[in-house]
């Protein structure tokens, strides 16, 4: 039950996007295409600058920030397969969806879920009244079909038609997929309006994954572009006059003073040949991390610092520019607390960040943790550590141990490991403590069932 039940409880929108890098967004300091909407949005409340996914890959990062816990904790660790019978998130790592339920909440996802296909794993059974979108990784922007498994062996290596209405198997032909989540969630919030209740709506884009597809009208938006960012910059406008539909539709509705709106990208930039679309083998470079170093796969910041926004005009004040630390787990403790229910009773690792970013209270210290595969990191204050580091995902560690004052270097360009020998150690310890953990849990409670991840392999300490 809640502790309290305001009648002004607000509603929650969080979007969130598909491989787009830290530089991506004009508010986030883009110069060569402009995302109006996104940078409204940023001014009407808070822009993050030290912003975190839990993962630099999709499955894993969507888990933590439904879930609210590392991806270790949530039985999510490495990309899920995209075959029917891939097994994903357990029914024992409750969803925001789920503990919003409760409390009178219409939920809804429009988009991509990538967090199991099997009958259990679905959204209808992790809180979603309503559902509409696609369940594996990626899909063709126009045939959402799911072609990726052909190169691969094992279940699962045909394509596979990947379009579902509430479970049911449904077919647009011909229709861009980025327009399809804007028009459904349009129609969700009007919807949801007429429903009495407060609602939560998640809108997963699967822009600006690949395959690289745009409209044409988008495509010409941008002809002085060269054609790897020319086509980043159309699926990035697309998605960012979706989100404007979608916030034009809350206006409408008189609902925008109080809707807490949240905004990421799920981890850093693909450099995946497969974005090229021509056969060729080099890497990608149509997005952007900035200044910043890695990208997918990489536990280096470019690979999980990622754009974030939080607006809720009723209780953010707008246009902050906020620095302290935050990471996707957090958004389950804030949001459920801004329904009225304290997070006591669910198990979360993410941190309420209403005082932070409703009161202006600095963040309060704390170590943030990641793992992939081999790789593991971590960040206390500007320190961050990162343990077998990878840039190219595949290729050997660039460095075994490397740290960083990310107030000073934000680009972790410079080694710091010789000069502050103690706190290596001490990052050190903590960060494997940590993992070890992880690594137990996982043994003994997720990894028996789980099965159908792509990537991970055995740590290693």
């Amino acid at each position: 039950m809640p502790d309290s039940n305001p009648p002004d409880r607000p509603n929650f929108i969080v979007f969130m996007t598909d491989d787009q890098g830290y530089g991506d967004l004009s508010c986030m300091g883009n110069t060569d295409f402009r995302t109006p909407h996104l940078d409204r949005l940023a001014a009407s409340g808070a822009r993050f600058t030290n912003w975190y996914s839990n993962s630099p890959v999709c499955s894993p990062s969507r888990a933590s920030l439904l879930t609210g816990r590392y991806p270790g904790n949530a039985g999510v660790r490495s990309i899920l397969a995209g075959h029917r019978t891939a097994s994903g998130l357990p029914a024992e790592a409750p969803t925001l969806a789920d503990a919003l339920k409760p409390l009178g909440y219409q939920t809804a996802l429009v988009g991509k879920w990538h967090l199991g296909l099997a009958e259990e794993s679905r959204p209808h059974h992790h809180g979603f009244d309503e559902w509409f979108g696609f369940m594996a990784g990626c899909i063709d922007y126009y045939s959402h079909i799911f072609y990726w498994d052909m190169n691969r062996g094992g279940p699962g290596n045909d394509p596979t038609h990947d379009l579902w209405h509430n479970n049911a198997e449904v077919w647009d032909n011909g229709r861009y997929f980025t327009e399809l989540i804007a028009e459904r969630a349009v129609r969700y919030v009007r919807q949801a309006a007429n429903g009495g209740q407060p609602f939560f709506l998640y809108v997963a884009f699967n822009a600006p994954h690949y395959p690289m597809h745009a409209p044409q009208a988008y495509v010409d938006r941008f002809p002085h572009l060269p054609w790897d960012r020319r086509i980043m910059a159309a699926m990035l406008s697309a998605m960012d006059d979706a989100v404007g539909a979608i916030m034009a539709e809350v206006a409408r509705q008189n609902l925008a003073e109080n809707t807490a709106v949240f905004f990421m990208s799920d981890n850093g930039p693909s450099r995946e040949t497969r974005n090229w679309l021509d056969g060729r083998k080099d890497p990608y470079y149509g997005g952007s991390a900035g200044m910043l170093k890695g990208h997918k796969f990489s536990l280096y910041d470019g690979g999980i610092r990622v754009p974030a926004i939080m607006s809720w005009p009723a209780r953010i004040p707008a246009g902050q520019v906020i620095d302290t630390p935050g990471v996707a787990m957090d958004v389950f403790p804030t949001f459920l607390k801004a329904a009225g229910r304290r997070p006591a009773g669910y198990e979360l690792d993410g941190v309420d960040l209403t005082p932070v970013v409703a009161g202006g209270a600095p963040g309060a210290q704390r170590d943030i943790f990641w793992e992939m595969d081999g790789q593991t990191a971590m960040r206390r204050g500007p320190w961050k550590l990162v343990l077998n580091g990878q840039l190219v995902e595949g290729a050997p560690p660039e460095d075994d141990v490397h740290l960083a004052n990310l107030d000073e270097d934000m680009a972790e360009r410079h080694n710091l490991k010789d000069a502050h020998p103690e706190l290596v150690a001490e990052l050190t310890e903590a960060a494997q403590t940590w993992r070890a953990a992880i690594e137990k849990r996982w043994e003994a409670e997720w990894a028996p069932r789980i099965s159908g991840t792509t990537t991970h392999t055995a740590y290693v300490p």
